[in-house]
């Protein structure tokens, strides 16, 4: 059997299926692959071509097949521009669950050349109008769910021209000269692409992230981002498919038996479109590879999971760690079939491996897991770990894409040698060119186009990656990122409030709950309950601390007035250059 190494080097060497060569990117050196599309409408073209012989989205009772799921994103594409003037460069906004419309609206969007807003569907009122706010959006797409929460703000949005309510009446708010319904921009189905010229370095798609400033930063992906992470995706497909001579989950055939009968991959999209992996990693992926995605409809069903693996038969599950336990750990998962799954993959954070036994103990023909690193800033996977490497190296989150490079550094930037701890940098065609309208943020993160993650690891000597801790002040909870200033600003907002820290506490499967400590002001009460609904008032419910913790005392700090967490979590002491 070949190393991961021997494959790589057949694949991406001189002639190879994903030659890589180096190139000048916006001034930054960087590898690339040598044949790429230059933007996302070659993707969509490639999906216009096939028949509906193959069913591309199943949601519920809907079934769309690859060509009309095109000719419906054509149609979108014609109707924001021609009746609503989007043209190149504008924002269109999606705020929904996830479903069919959201994936049109992408696609209708980014073909046009216009800029996808993804919005953080748990988002409160005021969250969610900053970032229309923030990203000028000139059309946004809305579940009525959503909607409700700044259906009263909209017409105060002057930048925002129009909104399309995937499942509400416009007369439900009032009507208006911005509400249409989404079925509007539905009714002219058409075969050909839009002709607007996109540069591979054009923006498709602004995802927000949460940052140590308090607000949310809309990171930028490239068109070039989002196809560089769908040919990594693609190479680690193929690679693994040959180095382990494992089912390839594009195609559905054995490596080890060419001469079998392919069939459709089918794959459950249960990550939030709104995020990368959601997007990038399996919308995008599963139209260009000719996957049948199915869309779980309402909120994440443990019960709901398992039938759909059972009754679409589900080869490949891509989410994160929290999803994976609910199923494995539902009392009832043995009254369904799930034999067709041969791959769960992760990412979101590094996966324990009781988890791993779990998943092949659910799943009988899962023989290993893959586990991917990856940032909002980095249009997705940056490493990946899958197959035979994933049982050698269990706690490594793997060795980096081609296109990708790692490298670890001290705080001043100098790069450290193989198992040395630092800070992961990450260099290549998949990082972001900055942050949506916040150029300073943008150069704190962006230097000499290497992307300062704020996770803490080390290399191996193949170049494996190890995450061990992370920099920057953040939670992780169920894959999505937790800064603690954001909550921490909001709970000292409070009269009764004189400081507060934010700390996370293990779980088995959210990875991490959110902790406050919190310091009263002299002479005035609180309770848990109210610092929840305080915080619960302007901040997404993730975001809310599970545990609070009520003090009257001063919290720990140094002399320079940094909080410190390490005797808050009970993981420290305080040293001789914190009290200095």
């Amino acid at each position: 059997m070949p190393t991961t190494a021997e494959v790589r080097a057949q694949l991406t060497g001189p002639g190879g299926m994903f030659e890589v060569v180096d190139d000048v990117v916006d001034g930054i050196e960087m590898k690339v692959y040598k044949n790429r599309f230059g933007s996302l409408q070659e993707v969509a073209a490639i999906a216009a071509a096939r028949d509906d012989s193959q069913t591309f989205l199943v949601y519920g009772e809907r079934r769309y097949g690859f060509r009309e799921f095109i000719r419906l994103a054509n149609s979108v594409s014609h109707a924001l521009a021609s009746r609503f003037g989007v043209v190149h460069g504008d924002r269109v906004a999606v705020l929904s669950a996830n479903n069919p419309e959201w994936c049109l609206a992408f696609w209708g969007t980014v073909d046009l050349g216009a800029i996808l807003v993804g919005l953080n569907g748990w988002w409160k009122s005021e969250e969610v109008l900053y970032g229309l706010d923030d990203s000028g959006a000139k059309v946004l797409v809305a579940d009525r769910r959503r909607f409700e929460r700044i259906a009263d703000d909209v017409d105060a949005i002057d930048a925002l021209e129009a909104v399309f309510l995937i499942d509400a009446d416009p007369a439900e708010f009032g009507g208006g000269p911005k509400l249409h319904r989404f079925d509007e921009l539905l009714g002219d189905p058409r075969d050909d692409l839009p002709t607007v010229s996109i540069d591979e370095g054009d923006a498709a798609v602004i995802f927000y992230t949460s940052g140590t400033t308090g607000k949310p930063k809309g990171a930028i992906s490239t068109h070039r981002g989002v196809i560089a992470n769908l040919q990594n995706t693609v190479f680690n497909t193929v690679a693994g498919s040959i180095r382990d001579a494992s089912p390839d989950p594009l195609s559905g055939q054995d490596a080890a038996a060419p001469d079998a009968a392919p069939t459709q991959t089918c794959s459950l999209l249960t990550s939030p479109l709104f995020h990368v992996s959601g997007c990038h990693s399996n919308l995008v992926v599963g139209l260009f590879g000719g996957v049948r995605v199915v869309i779980p409809e309402g909120k994440f069903d443990p019960a709901q999971v398992l039938g759909l693996i059972q009754q679409e038969r589900v080869t490949l599950w891509a989410t994160v760690p929290t999803m994976v336990w609910r199923v494995c750990e539902y009392p009832d998962r043995r009254d369904y079939d799930t034999s067709s799954v041969t791959n769960v993959a992760f990412g979101g954070s590094p996966s324990a491996d009781e988890l791993q036994r779990k998943v092949l103990d659910t799943f009988p023909n899962v023989h290993s897991t893959s586990n991917a690193y990856g940032l909002t800033e980095s249009s997705s996977v940056a490493t990946v770990i899958s197959g035979a490497d994933s049982l050698a190296k269990p706690n490594s989150v793997g060795p980096p894409m081609p296109v990708v490079e790692i490298r670890i550094a001290d705080g001043s930037g100098r790069e450290l040698p193989a198992g040395e701890t630092g800070e992961v940098l990450i260099r290549g065609p998949i990082i972001m060119p900055g942050y949506w309208g916040k150029p300073e943020a943008t150069a704190e993160t962006l230097i000499d186009g290497w992307l300062h993650t704020g996770d803490v690891g080390h290399v191996d000597e193949e170049g494996y990656l190890f995450i061990t801790d992370r920099a920057k002040d953040m939670i992780i909870r169920g894959g999505e990122n937790v800064y603690c200033v954001e909550i921490e600003n909001r709970i000292v907002e409070h009269p009764a409030v004189a400081d507060a820290a934010i700390i996370g506490v293990p779980h088995p499967e959210l990875g991490e709950e959110v902790k406050a400590v919190v310091q009263l002001e002299p002479g005035h009460t609180l309770t848990e309950d109210e610092v929840r609904t305080w915080v619960a008032a302007t901040l997404a419910n993730f975001k809310v601390p599970t545990y609070v913790e009520l003090r009257q005392e001063p919290l720990p700090r140094n002399a320079s007035g940094k909080l410190l967490k390490n005797l808050l979590r009970g993981t420290g002491v305080v040293s001789l250059d914190e009290t200095l």
